[in-house]
Formats: structure tokens, C-alpha cells, sequence
């Protein structure tokens, strides 16, 4: 799991922003989590691969489709950018709302996010992240599993996520939170080993 830089100072976006390109750093209510090292090949086959099916799922929605390295500002409340304290980036956000785009990427809750796990950072996403999204109402968050070949969707229902929806990655799983869009499973993992995780 990412562990936070062993610094005791609450950060913010305007903080961020200066931070060297090279670091690669998520804030989450101020601290500073220092992301894994660059993703597996595999990985990153996996997130370009479900990129492509869901953004051809989406095209013509008005629903855009950004993959990672893109910043997802969750503000509290109206504060300024540069006083917001939660900054994270998704494998792959879809965002609905036209209003929440600017050129520094999202501010507010995308409508879906998957995040593609991996071992250096399974617990974050699946428990940290997990309760920050739902916090901030993150319609639909799915988790893919590319070891153990499943999906885990969340989905918001009177502001929380109840029990979550776990399937093969075979078939089709429809996202609720964007109507019309559906992963073709098949599509996705043709490329990973048969054995081996994503990492």
C-alpha cells in the first residue's frame, strides 16, 4: 500500500502543483501518498485496453474518458483549487458533466472510475480509496482484479455503496452510472498471460 511522506504538514493542490513532475503523489485529505513505481507492462496493457473499449462504449454520450496520469480535484465544499485538499489519479475516470472539466483535469466527483489493481497498491485503492469515493459520490467504482480474473463494482445507492457486484472477467458488466456503456470482457484481458498477474 502506498505509504504518506513522513511529514507531519497538511498539503494542498497549490502545494502540488509546484512539486516536481517526477514524483508521482496523491493527496487524500492533505497527506501526501507517494504512489508505486511505474506500472507493470502488463498493467498498463490492461488499462489501455479497457481505455479503448470504454471509450468506444461511450462515444457520442457527451461523457468524457480520461486515463491516468490525469488529476481528479474532490473539493469539500467551494474552496479554491489551490485550497483543496484531496487530489487523486484513477487508472481511468469518466466524467458526464461537461462543468467539472478544465484544463487541469476534474474538480468534483467523476461519474465512474476504475482502477486496475496491482499488489503495490491493492489495499489503497480497494479500502482508502474506496471510502473517498464514496464520500464524494462517485456514482460507480469498479476494481479489477487481473490476477484473480474478476471485477468488484461499487455502486452508489441513497449516497453509500452497498454490496458490491463481483464477476469473472467474462462476458459483459454494464456501468449503471453511464447508461448504454458496457466492458466486453474478452476484449480487455485477451492480451494478459494466462497465469500471471498484471501487477
Amino acid at each position: 500500500m502506498p505509504r504518506p511522506l513522513r511529514d507531519p504538514v497538511r498539503h494542498t493542490y497549490g502545494e502540488y502543483r509546484g512539486w516536481p513532475e517526477d514524483q508521482r503523489l496523491e493527496l487524500i485529505e492533505g497527506v501526501a501518498y507517494a504512489m508505486a513505481p511505474a506500472p507493470t507492462r502488463q498493467h498498463q496493457r490492461l488499462v489501455g485496453e479497457l481505455f479503448r473499449v470504454v471509450a468506444d462504449a461511450l462515444e457520442g454520450s457527451g461523457c468524457e474518458v480520461n486515463i491516468a496520469p490525469f488529476d481528479v480535484r474532490l473539493p469539500d465544499g467551494d474552496e479554491a483549487d489551490d485550497d483543496i485538499v484531496t487530489v487523486v489519479q484513477p487508472d481511468i475516470s469518466v466524467v458526464c458533466d461537461p462543468s467539472k472539466l478544465d484544463d487541469k483535469g476534474c474538480r468534483g466527483a467523476p461519474d465512474w472510475i476504475i482502477e486496475v489493481l496491482s499488489p503495490a497498491t491493492a489495499g489503497h485503492d480497494q479500502v482508502r480509496k474506496l471510502l473517498l469515493y464514496e464520500r464524494h459520490g462517485v456514482k460507480e467504482y469498479w476494481l479489477v482484479h487481473p490476477i484473480d480474473r474478476v471485477v468488484t463494482m461499487y455502486r452508489l445507492e441513497e449516497g453509500a455503496y452497498g454490496r458490491p457486484a463481483v464477476s469473472e472477467l467474462q462476458g459483459c458488466s454494464a456501468c449503471r452510472a453511464c447508461p448504454g456503456a458496457e466492458v466486453a470482457w474478452e476484449r480487455v484481458v485477451k492480451g494478459l498471460p494466462a497465469t500471471a498477474g498484471a501487477g
